[in-house]
């Protein structure tokens, strides 16, 4: 049998290693808390330095967008009046065979005219905010309408709950650059717009009857990567599906909570 001094000695060597192990326990916990502490407040600042980033971003393209909306609408709104006024001295001055032609180009100024004005109204966020997002969408729709690009509609069903301003802003931007593509590549013949107002969130889908695409395929344009970023601030789910000769759809479903 061991003797008391060496049972007590035992006792002190295992009581050494035992406190020895549990500073290991206790720092190595301590610093994995550090360490993902560290990360997180990385993982957080690198978030909140992308949404600033964003955030400029999409300030300064609607700053680009409203001196644009300012530039049609004052100068080149004003040349086009200009020369309309022009016409109408020219028509008075000009033998009446002239006539007919003349009007024909005064009332393809007129449309013009028309046009910039309407076109300067999607273009400036101070407009969009005026009207909402719903006629902002419709204003839209009506100028490919009537310049015949081709058949839009838009379908409002469930009960409408105003977005918060900036938000809204955002998502008529993601459908306004949808609908952009659809005029310059869909090749459609029919376009509609679907806004669905649930309980919690807002389903927006848009489907065109275009040519369509492989969304596989990666290509220059930077449209999808626009979209994609102004849904995630929103944290908004999205997704955009295509297939070759069966058409495009968007597809964004927004939860009021962000607002």
């Amino acid at each position: 049998m061991l003797k008391k001094e060496e049972i007590l000695l035992l006792v002190y060597f295992i009581t050494i290693i035992f406190l020895l192990v549990l500073f290991v326990v206790i720092f190595f916990i301590a610093f994995q808390r550090r360490k993902n502490k560290f990360l997180n407040e990385r993982y957080e600042a690198e978030r909140r330095y992308q949404r600033e980033l964003a955030d400029s971003q999409i300030e300064i393209q609607e700053q680009t967008l409203k001196n644009i909306a300012w530039e049609l609408h004052d100068n080149v709104g004003q040349l086009l009046s200009v020369a309309n006024i022009q016409l109408n001295v020219l028509m008075n001055a000009t033998p009446e065979i002239y006539h007919g032609q003349i009007k024909e180009t005064k009332g393809v100024v007129q449309e013009t005219v028309q046009e910039i004005r309407s076109l300067s109204k999607v273009l400036n966020n101070d407009v969009v905010l005026k009207n909402g997002l719903l006629k902002s969408i419709q204003v839209e729709l009506d100028r490919f309408n009537r310049l015949d690009y081709l058949k839009a509609s838009c379908e409002i069903t469930g009960d409408i709950v105003p977005l918060n301003n900036a938000n809204e802003i955002i998502v008529f931007r993601i459908l306004q650059e949808f609908l952009s593509n659809v005029i310059k590549h869909a090749k459609a013949s029919t376009l509609l717009v679907h806004l669905d107002y649930k309980e919690n969130f807002l389903e927006i889908t848009a489907t065109d009857d275009g040519v369509g695409f492989d969304t596989s395929q990666q290509t220059d344009s930077s449209g999808m990567e626009t979209m994609k970023s102004r849904a995630e601030l929103l944290n908004a789910e999205f997704s955009l599906s295509s297939e070759k000769g069966s058409g495009t759809k968007l597809h964004i479903k927004y939860p009021y909570k962000n607002h």
